[in-house]
Order: structure tokens, then sequence, then C-alpha cells
């Protein structure tokens, strides 16, 4: 693999990626089955959309639990499961969603991370 892909693209853990991924394609599937519902055909820039922002979604949840981790710390919340369960979908939805925006930040923080890392 190329370094820079290494260094960014791989900067995850492979079991983090994996869950991330595995949540961000059940929102594809969602939007899908939604479209397929639909009378109007499938448009296929947003089926391409909706992959991309499913490949990229790892990385965008990745900055969003950096910033939260940095802001929050090590403190806890007890809040209503179902007020908790809500939040953290919708914020699920918006790192899919926005995806392709926030993704790109994820990546140089990576790459600038192991690019430090290896001297």
């Amino acid at each position: 693999m190329h370094p820079i892909l290494a260094k960014t693209f791989g900067g995850l853990s492979t079991q983090y990626y994996f869950r991330q991924f595995f949540f961000g394609a059940l929102f594809f599937a969602l939007m899908f089955f939604m479209m397929s519902k639909s009378p109007n055909p499938i448009q296929i820039s947003l089926v391409i959309f909706m992959a991309i922002s499913t490949l990229l979604y790892p990385y965008s949840r990745f900055v969003y639990e950096s910033i939260v981790n940095f802001i929050m710390g090590e403190n806890v919340f007890f809040v209503n499961a179902i007020f908790m369960l809500f939040t953290k979908l919708f914020t699920m939805l918006i790192c899919w969603a926005f995806a392709i925006f926030i993704a790109p930040i994820g990546l140089a923080y990576l790459y600038y991370h192991h690019s430090k890392a290896n001297g």
C-alpha cells in the first residue's frame, strides 16, 4: 500500500473501521430501501453519494468522537436512555450525511499523526 494511503485510510484500527462501517452501511441500506419505495426512479448520483458517505463515515465519526472526547474529557453524564439513543442516532446520521466534508479533517489528522510517529 502506498505510504500516504497507509497513513490516512489505514490509520484507524481494523476493528474500529469495520464497526463504524457497519453503522454507515445500515444508513445506506435504510436510505436505499426508502428510495426503492418511492415512485421516482433511483438516481445513480445519489447512490454514489451514499456509497461515498458510507466509506468515509468511519473517518467522519472519528473526528466527531475526537472532538467530543476533547471537550468532555473523562466526565460521565447520567441521562435518560431514550434521549441518549436518539442523540446518538442523530449524531451518527449527521456524521454519515456530511462525511464527505468531515472525513478529510480526520484523514489529514491521521496522516499527520502517523507521519509524526514514524519520524
